[in-house]
Parts: C-alpha cells; structure tokens; sequence
C-alpha cells in the first residue's frame, strides 16, 4: 500500500511558504509506517523543534491502474476522509535550502493521521466539498476542494503514469493555507463536508 501525497495544491498555501506555483503536482510518498488510525494520539518526536499540522482531503483507491486518464478517474476512487499531513518543518526547511530530498520531515512514524472513511457516493460535489480543521475548537485551516490547483482526476492521471495504483492506496492531496506548530495536549478535529472524521490529541 502506498501513501501518495501532493504537495503545493492551493495556491495560498504556496504563497505562505514562499514556494512558486506549481506547473506539475508536486509528489512525494509517506510510507505505511506513516500512518495512524483510530484516532490514537500522535507524540510529538525529538528530532524536531517545530512539528506542523497540515489538513489535507484524502482518496482511497478502489482498484488497480495504470496511466489512467482523468475522464477516467472517478472509477478508480470511492472512498474520502481527512489526514493531517504532519511535518517537521525545520528539517523540511534545512534540506530544502541545501537543494536536499526532504521526505524525513514527512515520514517518520505517525505523521498521517487518517480518519474514518465515508463513501464518495455520499458527497454531492467532490470539486465542491467544504474541509476544515479545529485545534482546541477553534478553526485554523479552512477552505474547499474547488481551491485546488490540481483537481482529484488531474491527480490521478498524472501519478499513475508514474506509479501503478493499486487498491488500498491513499492519496493526499494537498493543504489549504493557515499550517502551523503543534503543542502537547493540543485537541484536532478535522471536520469533511461538516462532518468530524478524525479527533485526536497531541502528547
């Protein structure tokens, strides 16, 4: 099962990290190791003084597929949640300025919280869906899927000329503007067409 995660996909978010527009999804992978479920807390790591959050919708793939075209694409996906892509953005901003990979501020155990998946078939619009994340109930990322850069079809087609798909891959694909630190005892509640999927705590 791979963790295929966009990155840069709205343009604010670009913007606040002073990164330029993309012209191609931006794709890096999260190993499984990466991911955690039921809502079990995430321990912020030694390794990194500033650990950040970042909500992110995600698709879980459905069935096998290789350079797949984006007409094409909703076959190959029926499942949605919400993730937090959790980053150490010292050591994502230190290997990025030595022109180095920086996929250790992005995969290191727990750094994918997921939460429950609910059917596409349940969402009226999936390039109109509203998404959110609440820290210690109040709102710190706000905004909806018709803001992305690359559209869910647009992703699909693009990585799976790269990667074949199989089923039980997760695709994350991408942040809203409003990232930030994380602190212990810190409350997330990521909220998907207004319903809350993931609750969890920081320790």
């Amino acid at each position: 099962m791979k963790i295929i995660c966009i990155g840069l996909n709205y343009r604010e978010h670009a913007r606040e990290m002073g990164w330029k527009l993309p012209e191609v999804p931006v794709v890096f992978l999260k190993p499984d190791s990466s991911i955690l479920k039921k809502n079990k807390p995430f321990f912020i790591p030694d390794f990194s003084e500033n650990i950040q959050y970042e909500v992110e919708v995600v698709i879980k793939i459905s069935k096998l597929g290789k350079s797949i075209a984006s007409k094409f694409a909703p076959r190959y996906f029926d499942e949605v949640t919400v993730g937090i892509d959790i980053t150490a953005r010292d050591i994502q901003s230190r290997q990025a300025a030595a022109g180095m990979p920086w996929e250790l501020s992005k995969c290191f155990d727990g750094a994918a919280p997921l939460g429950s998946f609910i059917p596409v078939s349940s969402i009226n619009n999936m390039g109109d869906l509203d998404f959110r994340l609440e820290i210690n109930d109040k709102i710190v990322q706000k905004s909806n899927t018709s803001d992305m850069i690359f559209s869910f079809n647009e992703i699909i087609e693009y990585v799976s000329k790269f990667f074949t798909l199989k089923t039980g891959d997760l695709i994350f694909t991408g942040t809203p503007p409003g990232v930030g630190p994380l602190r212990r005892n810190d409350n997330l509640v990521a909220y998907l067409d207004n319903k809350p999927l993931l609750d969890f705590f920081i320790k």
